[in-house]
């Protein structure tokens, strides 16, 4: 942000040297980043000081802005120009009528009519102002709307009356004709044309296009040495409806950077008077009577509350209630000093929200400085949620097997979203506006959002983008539901994509539940859900002695068309689990068990089984059967010989590990044991053990 210092002296009485001054600015946050004296025409030179503004101080890039810091700074009155004009009998809504069609990208629309005016060149100190910080000189109208949007911050556009269709302007989003393929075009005050989407805030007439909100104003209403009727737009439009549009467009500009920053929503209407204040004096012309504007009153701020106690705790320094009161009534609040500050913050400091803000606003304006190094500042102790401590142990699992974690967006394409939703098939949330390009769906899954991720890194050669992520999904309510149940679920979910095996995958997530110290029995039932390989997918479940099975999430192989789609090679294998019901059912703290003193005997079985027996059927048949002695139980390998074993028949290899808490096990224990496991698994089963 440029800053003449001859433009600030109109507003406060500079006290402080050039370098005393650009020291506090700097020391109260903002950033001196150069000065230079500038050579205008006529041989007059300006001392011009380039301040770097952060994102949330928005009202700062405008001279008033920089000047109330000063102001408060050095303890001076904040001098701000006195509005005075005369409007006449005539209405403005007489003269032109305007529609908001876009409240999401246009918040608020006021609009003021001049007539009569004499379009020529602006007076000497006003185009000694704008030269000095580098904004070029047009004709008085135009100078006006810059050097007020570089007095208060306030973007302001003038339109040629006589050249807006039906006497009508519209706020509306961007047209494309009835088959989609032909947008809407403006060609731009820079005599550039550009393409306008749906997602853009235009402003038109009757007939056409005549600017693009917030960005830059259109050609054919600009205002020219014939120009005697004029128009003066000042409206609040919504920073990320701006933004898109001018990133799309490549097509930046002054009044973009403030609207993206957000602006003053009472300060519209006194930059619209202003203009008007400054046009009249210096065009000619007269104001007609009254305001279009498209919004109600702007809503009260509620109060915050500014404890001392905190101030002090926070700070480790003591500042008296008036010292803290009369920095905080200089920046616009309205505050009176006491133990507790009722204080209500500007309309134009939008990021003043609670109580931290204001201590930090009392620290930077009495001086960071003044804050001795050993100053005492307390600190409590604190703990990790058991969330917090669980992820950590989650991540921990995932990068030793390899993964990656990823961090993808919230929102997602709605061919994203569709491609995969094992969890819902309700319609996915969506928002009013995209806050990426076409990204207006909720997620119902990370799963898409991973598989699109892996494609990337795989288009880049990296050819191990194994991924996980931890984050929200937001699954809409069942049908039917009322009350609490009828809202939609926003809940943490982690989610992993591999190019490895199915059971390497599911190794992966008996690992992780043990880590976690999930007590229970993983089990797997074949499901269908549609983006995975039929017969492919399984939901995951946890058995638990004496309670009921709780359902934990999906593990599959995405189907070959979708991975094809993303032109990936080899098979895909993902898995989605609800991070919540992980930490619900998480013992992070580990647990005694007794050890056996006594020695273990290993066996080692080769059953043939039927095709259809799985492992955990197995397993499950194999642990009744033995009991308390079987220490452990490692799968080894299956193995197919149709010829010997018949059709739909396979061997499967496992080792028993046998252990007694009591005794000594012998030779015949462990036989005795292993005939009860063949019997069992005979007889349930119908194995038959390779000798």
């Amino acid at each position: 942000m440029l800053v003449s210092w001859n433009w600030l002296s109109r507003y406060v009485d500079l006290t402080l040297s050039h370098d005393e001054l650009v020291d506090r600015l700097s020391l109260s946050g903002l950033n001196h980043e150069g000065s230079e004296t500038v050579s205008l025409d006529g041989g007059k030179t300006e001392v011009v000081i380039d301040l770097e503004v952060t994102s949330n101080r928005g009202d700062c890039l405008g001279h008033i802005g920089v000047a109330r810091e000063i102001a408060v700074l050095t303890e001076q009155p904040l001098k701000i120009p006195t509005i005075e004009y005369q409007e006449t009998g005539k209405k403005v809504s007489d003269r032109l009528s305007v529609r908001n069609e876009f409240e999401s990208a246009c918040t608020r629309y006021t609009a003021r009519v001049i007539e009569g005016v004499k379009v020529g060149d602006s007076p000497q100190w006003m185009q000694v102002a704008l030269q000095s910080i580098g904004i070029g000189i047009v004709n008085n109208v135009v100078d006006v709307t810059n050097y007020v949007m570089m007095e208060c911050g306030q973007p302001l556009h003038a339109f040629d009356a006589n050249k807006i269709g039906g006497d009508t302007i519209v706020v509306r989003p961007g047209q494309t004709s009835s088959d989609g393929k032909t947008k809407e075009m403006l060609e731009a005050i820079d005599h550039r044309s550009y393409e306008l989407t749906q997602d853009s805030c235009v402003i038109a007439d009757a007939q056409s296009a005549l600017a693009i909100g917030g960005v830059m104003g259109g050609a054919s209403s600009e205002v020219t040495d014939t120009t005697t009727d004029i128009v003066i737009e000042a409206a609040d439009f919504v920073p990320l409806s701006v933004r898109r549009t001018a990133r799309r467009l490549k097509l930046h500009s002054p009044s973009s950077f403030r609207f993206e920053r957000r602006v003053d929503p009472v300060g519209i209407d006194w930059a619209s008077r202003r203009a008007c204040q400054l046009i009249t004096e210096i065009a000619g012309g007269h104001v007609l009577s009254g305001v279009i504007d498209t919004a109600d009153a702007v809503v009260a701020r509620p109060p915050i509350v500014l404890r001392l106690s905190q101030l002090e705790r926070l700070l480790g320094i003591k500042i008296d209630a008036e010292t803290a009161a009369r920095i905080l009534v200089g920046l616009g609040c309205q505050a009176k000093p006491g133990d507790e500050i009722q204080c209500v913050p500007p309309t134009w400091r939008h990021d003043l929200t609670r109580e931290a803000d204001l201590i930090e606003e009392v620290a930077r304006i009495h001086g960071y400085d003044k804050i001795p190094e050993d100053a005492p500042i307390p600190v409590a102790p604190s703990s990790k949620r058991e969330f917090d401590s669980a992820m950590q142990r989650l991540r921990g699992v995932m990068t030793a097997a390899g993964y990656s974690e990823a961090m993808t967006p919230s929102l997602v394409v709605e061919k994203l979203d569709s491609s995969l939703s094992p969890w819902t098939d309700r319609p996915a949330l969506q928002t009013r506006t995209a806050m990426l390009e076409g990204s207006k769906i909720l997620r119902r899954s990370l799963i898409p959002s991973l598989l699109q991720s892996r494609a990337a890194n795989w288009a880049s050669s990296s050819m191990q983008a194994d991924l996980f992520e931890i984050a929200h999904v937001y699954l809409p309510a069942a049908a039917g539901k009322t009350g609490d149940e009828a809202l939609p679920a926003e809940t943490y979910h982690v989610a992993m994509i591999a190019g490895g095996d199915f059971f390497t995958s599911k190794g992966v997530i008996e690992t992780l539940l043990n880590r976690l110290g999930v007590a229970g029995e993983l089990a797997v039932e074949s499901v269908e859900r549609d983006g995975f390989a039929s017969g492919g997918v399984v939901a995951l479940s946890l058995q638990r002695a004496g309670a009921a099975d709780l359902a934990l999430g999906y593990l599959g192989i995405l189907d070959e068309k979708l991975v094809n789609s993303w032109k990936l090679a080899g098979p895909v294998v993902t898995a989605e689990l609800p991070a919540d019901v992980l930490v619900e059912h998480s013992h992070l703290v580990p647990q005694q068990q007794e050890v056996s003193a006594f020695p273990s005997i290993k066996r080692d079985l080769n059953l043939v089984l039927p095709e259809a027996v799985r492992w955990d059927g197995l397993s499950g048949v194999i642990q009744s059967a033995a009991d308390e002695r079987l220490a452990d139980l490692t799968y080894q390998e299956t193995y197919r010989n149709e010829k010997a074993d018949g059709k739909d028949r396979k061997r499967v290899l496992f080792t028993m590990e046998l252990q007694s808490l009591t005794e000594t096990l012998s030779g015949d224990d462990a036989d005795g044991i292993v005939e009860s496991v063949v019997k069992k698994c005979e007889d349930e089963l119908g194995a038959v053990l390779m000798r």
